[in-house]
């Protein structure tokens, strides 16, 4: 006999079977016990969740010989008939690879024949998104107004795609996400009944996997009893065969970020990397991760909300007191962002490794939680008496340019000496303008020009757009290649954002007032 996956072998036949799913089962057992019945519903959520179970067992629900409590009694002709698949009254469709127009014709020719057998014909079409718009509009008539024996049910992952006009005809239920405690007593229940050992904590974490979908969690148990078939299911072994990684490792590597030591992160990856762990799910855990750590400094009655054991409760704890909320919120913010990126990267590993150097090494951002973290590396370094030495140039960078060192009376200092390509290019920069493209000339001409370390010609900005855009890499290396043209030298560019918000003069030395010249920009 060949063999049925766990998610199939276990579908719910009843509606007392359906986790998770409480407020829309309670809904159609009433409507099915007042005779309340719609014509068409609209089945909205997340793959996994029951959506085509629900509407199975509705199916046999309403066209069951003897219901029991709104639910289908399972033993009559007609219950048994649509549960094996024989009925002509329940007619399953898949909208993917049936959505045209002559598809949905076809199901208006049909809909005029009255049931065979049973009460009502039910139409379950399933991925009712992927249906083109013809087909959309070939429904709609027959979706308003169907013969009394005809129910329509739709079901979709995305129901942001069907036209409204779809949406106003139908009765819509939304199926939620099923809750870790939900998915992992529904596994351990049916561990059981296969006799599989199975550790508490190996459950949990395959329902935490799993991210709301029963079915989900139902496929990577499946996927684990299959590797150690015959074996206890340990913690260990399910993040063997997950490709996952244990709450240690992210203990060991966050510990390695604090201590800005970037070569022993590196390693932990390539640990990692080795042992054949998946990237993508380890960026996601990390954040979780993360945001654990964030909830227990937030709060000292969070413990409860963390699915964490005893024992990792209490790393955790003095993990938290190790770090604050401002550079905790800039971990998740580069790992988040680091989330949406490798979805569709070929090359992980290295986004990572730019990650976990900028966690490291908070210099490599100008924003103000890197700045922030910085403050705070530096403070923490002078009370445990350690000498910190910020040379003329370190003092330059961090405070954005020469021009922010402010004298006593609060304006910035000129510098002593104009570099010869400087000057040239604030004397020739209406020329220069001319020949930058469009979009970067019209920024540009918003700028004020002044003076960055190491001698670099510093554009300054007050429109965040503007300065993210011009300091972008490739069209920082576009300005300083037509720069370099117009002056034939070689020049360094940086682009700076105002954020001080205060006038430029206040916080910036004014170039073009130093140079003596009035600049007037050419429409």
């Amino acid at each position: 006999m060949s063999y049925t996956a766990l998610y199939r072998k276990f579908r719910p036949q009843d509606f007392e079977d359906v986790k998770g799913q409480d407020h829309i089962v309670t809904t159609l057992r009433n409507q099915i016990k007042a005779e309340r019945i719609g014509h068409a519903y609209l089945f909205c959520g997340t793959r996994g969740t029951g959506k085509t179970t629900i509407a199975k067992i509705f199916a046999r629900a309403v066209n069951c010989e003897h219901p029991v409590d709104g639910s289908p009694c399972g033993e009559c002709p007609t219950c048994r008939s649509i549960a094996a698949g024989t009925s002509m009254n329940v007619i399953e469709i898949d909208a993917a690879s049936n959505n045209g127009v002559e598809n949905i014709r076809q199901i208006r020719e049909e809909v005029t024949y009255s049931p065979t057998e049973g009460k009502y014909k039910v139409y379950i079409i399933d991925e009712v998104h992927m249906l083109s718009i013809g087909a959309f509009n070939a429904l709609l008539k027959t979706l308003e107004e169907p013969p009394s024996y005809v129910i329509f049910i739709l079901a979709t992952t995305e129901f942001h795609k069907i036209p409204i006009t779809i949406l106003s005809r139908c009765q819509r239920y939304d199926f939620r996400r099923i809750s870790i405690e939900t998915i992992a007593a529904r596994l351990k229940e049916l561990m059981e009944q296969e006799k599989v050992a199975i550790e508490e904590k190996a459950v949990r974490y395959i329902a935490k996997a799993a991210d709301g979908s029963m079915r989900d969690a139902l496929s990577l148990l499946d996927q684990c009893i299959a590797f150690y078939l015959g074996q206890e299911l340990t913690y260990d072994r399910v993040l063997e065969v997950l490709g996952a990684v244990d709450t240690e490792i992210f203990s060991r590597l966050l510990r390695f970020v604090l201590q800005e030591d970037v070569a022993g992160s590196i390693r932990l990856l390539e640990e990692m990397v080795i042992e054949g762990r998946e990237l993508g799910q380890f960026v996601n855990d990390f954040t979780w991760y993360l945001r654990n750590l964030l909830l227990l400094k937030g709060c000292d009655e969070m413990e409860e909300a963390l699915d964490v054991s005893s024992e990792n409760l209490l790393l955790l704890k003095e993990e938290a007191e190790m770090i604050q909320v401002d550079v905790l919120m800039r971990y998740i913010r580069i790992f988040s962002e680091l989330s949406n990126q490798i979805k569709y990267s070929s090359q992980k590993r290295i986004l990572i490794e730019i990650a976990l150097i900028k966690l490291c090494k908070p210099a490599m951002e100008t924003n103000t939680d890197s700045i922030n973290d910085r403050l705070a590396k530096l403070e923490k370094r002078m009370d445990e008496g350690i000498a910190v030495a910020l040379t003329e140039s370190a003092a330059v960078r961090t405070a954005g340019s020469v021009a922010a060192a402010e004298n006593e009376a609060g304006r910035p200092r000129p510098p002593k000496a104009i570099p010869q390509e400087v000057e040239q290019i604030v004397r020739s920069w209406n020329l220069i303008l001319q020949d930058m493209p469009g979009l970067e000339k019209v920024y540009l001409k918003q700028a004020r020009l002044s003076l960055g370390g190491d001698n670099r010609l510093m554009i300054v900005l007050d429109d965040p757009v503007a300065s993210e855009m011009l300091g972008r890499e490739d069209h920082r290396k576009e300005i300083e290649k037509i720069i370099s043209e117009r002056i034939d030298r070689e020049v360094e560019v940086s682009v700076q954002l105002n954020e001080s918000k205060r006038p430029f003069e206040e916080t910036y030395v004014d170039l073009e007032q130093l140079i003596h010249m009035d600049i007037e920009i050419e429409e």
